[in-house]
């Protein structure tokens, strides 16, 4: 795999880049559509077209560095618990939501309080799905398994199962319909929700309009500038220490969702660096 941005970042150590980027082809549960294994590559391929300019500074001069492809979930923890150790930022790219479970032991490992912001059109909190409960859809319910705080934003499709899950724990949610007839209210976070945060972003979570490449794909997502919207909030708000971007299942000959991503990722980056 190419590495990301690298026709623009400077040469620096891996221990002096801020930005890690963890390659994450896995996809072993998928129920809809395949070809979430690919979503790496092809973010990594598009992020050559990237400017180092984001519209407001240019996040790649605090180091990125990309790691070899982990084809694990052991794996991917070990990577990210190493890059956690050094108070830099794992950025995972899936790969099927299941390799978020990786990311959340590597956290719990750390005995520090975090929270997990969700951008999903899926709750994924069952319990199990298909007998497997490292499915793709049940992700998040290893969240609260480990008692990291949740908030889910722009869910769409839920089980019933999942809806009383969420009134149980008291999850705090902004569902897709929500934002759809109000938008992004100022307020998006609870008041205590933990300092530290992980992101995790499925890209079904967006509209298949500017989003149709992934495996389950659900109408009245959210569009670029109100992801943003919420990304801003967050940073502003929180500190970052890890996101990854899942579920991109790249289309042949289509290149503008891959694009997407790696736009994304770098845009997000430059949120963080710029708090």
């Amino acid at each position: 795999m190419k590495k990301f941005l690298e026709s623009e970042i400077p040469d620096m150590p891996a221990e002096d880049c801020l930005f890690h980027i963890i390659p994450a082809p896995y996809e072993k549960t998928v129920s809809y559509g395949g070809g979430a294994a690919k979503g790496p590559a092809a973010i990594l391929d598009a992020s050559y077209q990237l400017e180092a300019y984001d519209g407001a500074s240019c996040p790649c001069t605090y180091g990125i560095h990309t790691h070899k492809a982990q084809y694990s979930l052991e794996f991917m923890e070990r990577e990210i618990s190493e890059v956690l150790k050094t108070g830099n930022v794992p950025v995972m790219l899936g790969g099927e939501h299941t390799v978020t479970v990786a990311a959340l032991k590597a956290m719990k490992e750390t005995g520090e309080n975090i929270g997990i912001i969700q951008f999903d059109a899926h709750a994924d909190l069952r319990a199990e799905y298909e007998g497997d409960a490292l499915s793709h859809a049940c992700a998040l319910h290893h969240a609260i398994a480990m008692d990291f705080p949740l908030f889910q934003i722009g869910v769409r499709a839920l089980s019933l199962p999942e809806v009383e899950l969420r009134k149980e724990n008291n999850i705090p949610f902004l569902d897709g319909y929500e934002i759809g007839r109000n938008g992004i209210p100022d307020n998006l976070l609870p008041d205590d929700f933990p300092e530290k945060v992980y992101i995790t972003i499925d890209v079904d979570g967006l509209d298949p309009s500017i989003m149709p490449a992934t495996g389950t794909p659900e109408p009245g997502g959210l569009n670029w500038f109100q992801l943003f919207q919420c990304l801003e909030q967050i940073t502003a708000q929180k500190t970052v220490i890890g996101f990854d971007v899942v579920e991109l299942a790249p289309i042949e000959n289509l290149h503008a969702p891959d694009f997407l991503c790696a736009r994304m990722i770098y845009n997000l980056m430059g949120l963080i660096t710029r708090k």
